[in-house]
């Protein structure tokens, strides 16, 4: 017998294989309700994310997948409507044998979220899939609506008891972003579903947690001593953190117009990745553990004191892309000709800890910027002393580490070389590691990751309503600041933002990194 850090008793299992790395990641007998399941991230992402789990062996026979939404469908249809987002979008070979076995396991409930009927059957259809395919009542709840029917959906969960399993049985709420659009829209939201949900049992997804190569920023840190001794204000002179997107906003002009580029990626993604690269060696990989450590970073977040001069947004503008003529946020379908919503955002951050105080955060994110790229890139101080010849090192720029996460996931070191012959000339190079080259397996898509976590019961990876609330303290000031001075700056889709962006480092005697 062993003790787990719970202090329940557990078995050791004389069958399982040590070797087999698995085995304690393999979910129990549970079932997974989507709500919002005819929509895009449910398809795309989703749907195929649970058929790669059960490919991978990491589901229970007897799984069971729900889709709620308002389509008139039979369970057929809805079995079918799985069946081709697998075929289109699994990571995975498509192997009928296991499709199968998912595909029994299938139910749909139509109706709309103020639908008592529904729900009715929905909670019979959950009492029949305990019984016919062994789920134990374990049951998780993925919302993947608008963020104005997560108060109704839950308080449907609590009204019909579903919200809470019978004896050892559990039932969690996933949340997708965004969770709230202020800190006081967070807080409300934060009680209404704390009020049906314990907080432990609430996983607000930020698929970003979920990649591999952000995984990656905790065991780069934590299990090398290369890096530790050098990360901090000592050596570091700033740090890059940026998340591009060559893309507009397509049909989400409904969704986006009003949140803005600030709320929709610096407030949860650009945030998270600051705390996990500023924060200190956690005691161990406990959720709780994992979320002091975060809250300590967040909680001594600065703005500067001059958001004009620190803060920038800016709004993609009419104009050639790739070889294609594209529209300005302006002239794009449902956008009011006079919106300020933000497009491209950059702001300044420090830290005021031992560690980081004096080191300045960049963070920015925009659409239509020159590609799809994210990365964190830490720049270094230069060496205080150069022993070479005049011009032997007009080349040599600041020695950086570059974590990708997308799209090339990998890390790359930058540092200065000597150029080969007889005179001494020192230069840029690069030392490259790439996860497509240096493992065989592929990595598993964000959304398997996390969808696994939640039947586990495992909230490393998700943000907890404090980390939420804490990174609107953050971003309300500059959002009350933008939407009282100005508007935003007019950028040319396919470049990097606006010029006011390039002014902001410039004034600091610095330069963004052109990914």
């Amino acid at each position: 017998m062993a003790t787990d850090d719970e202090n329940q008793t557990v078995h050791d299992n004389p069958l399982r294989d040590p070797l087999d790395r698995r085995l304690p990641r393999i979910a129990g007998p549970s079932g997974l309700v989507i709500f919002g399941v005819t929509g895009d991230l449910s398809r795309k992402k989703l749907m195929p994310a649970v058929y790669d789990l059960a490919n991978r062996g990491l589901l229970p026979p007897g799984f069971a997948l729900v889709g709620f939404a308002r389509r008139q469908w039979e369970n057929e249809d809805f079995a079918q409507e799985v069946h081709d987002a697998v075929k289109e979008h699994a990571r995975t070979p498509f192997r009928e044998e296991v499709w199968q076995q998912l595909a029994e396991g299938c139910r749909f409930v139509q109706g709309n979220f103020d639908d008592d009927k529904a729900f009715e059957q929905l909670k019979s259809t959950i009492e029949d899939l305990d019984k016919a395919r062994g789920t134990g009542g374990n049951f998780a709840f993925y919302l993947s609506v608008p963020p104005k029917f997560f108060p109704d959906v839950v308080q449907q969960l609590k009204k019909h008891g579903l919200s809470q399993g019978t004896g050892e049985s559990w039932r969690r709420a996933v949340i997708e972003k965004p969770f709230g659009h202020d800190l006081a829209s967070a807080q409300d939201l934060n009680s209404i579903v704390h009020d049906v949900f314990p907080p432990n049992e609430v996983f607000r997804i930020d698929h970003y947690l979920g990649k591999e190569t952000v995984q990656n920023i905790l065991a780069l840190r934590f299990a090398n001593t290369m890096y530790e001794p050098i990360w901090n204000r000592s050596y570091v002179d700033h740090v890059q953190i940026t998340m591009a997107e060559d893309i507009g906003i397509g049909g989400r002009a409904g969704y986006y117009d009003g949140i803005g580029a600030a709320r929709d990626v610096i407030q949860n993604h650009l945030l998270q990745l600051l705390a996990l690269t500023a924060m200190e060696e956690p005691g161990s990989f406990h959720p709780k553990a994992l979320t002091a450590e975060k809250l300590k970073v967040l909680g001594a977040v600065v703005l500067p004191d001059d958001l004009g001069k620190y803060t920038v947004r800016g709004q993609y503008a009419h104009a050639w892309q790739g070889g294609e003529e594209v529209l300005g946020y302006l002239e794009e379908d449902g956008i009011d000709p006079k919106s300020k919503t933000d497009t491209f955002a950059a702001v300044k951050l420090e830290i005021n800890n031992r560690r980081w105080a004096g080191v300045p955060f960049y963070l920015r994110t925009g659409k239509r910027l020159g590609r799809r790229v994210t990365e964190i890139a830490v720049v270094f101080k230069r060496a205080p002393y150069l022993p070479f010849e005049s011009g032997a090192t007009e080349e040599l720029g600041e020695n950086a580490l570059v974590i990708r996460v997308q799209p090339d996931e990998g890390v790359t070191v930058r540092f200065g070389s000597k150029v080969p012959g007889t005179s001494t000339e020192v230069r840029d190079v690069t030392m490259d590691f790439a996860y497509g080259e240096s493992f065989t397996e592929s990595s598993p898509e964000a959304y398997e990751r996390l969808i696994l976590d939640v039947l586990l019961g495992d909230a490393n990876l998700f943000p907890r309503h404090q980390e939420v609330e804490l990174s609107w303290t953050i971003l309300d000031p500059v959002e009350q600041y933008w939407d009282k001075h100005g508007k935003p700056a007019q950028y040319a889709s396919g470049t990097w933002g606006p010029t006011e962006a390039d002014e902001m480092l410039a004034q600091d005697g610095r330069s963004w990194r052109r990914p």
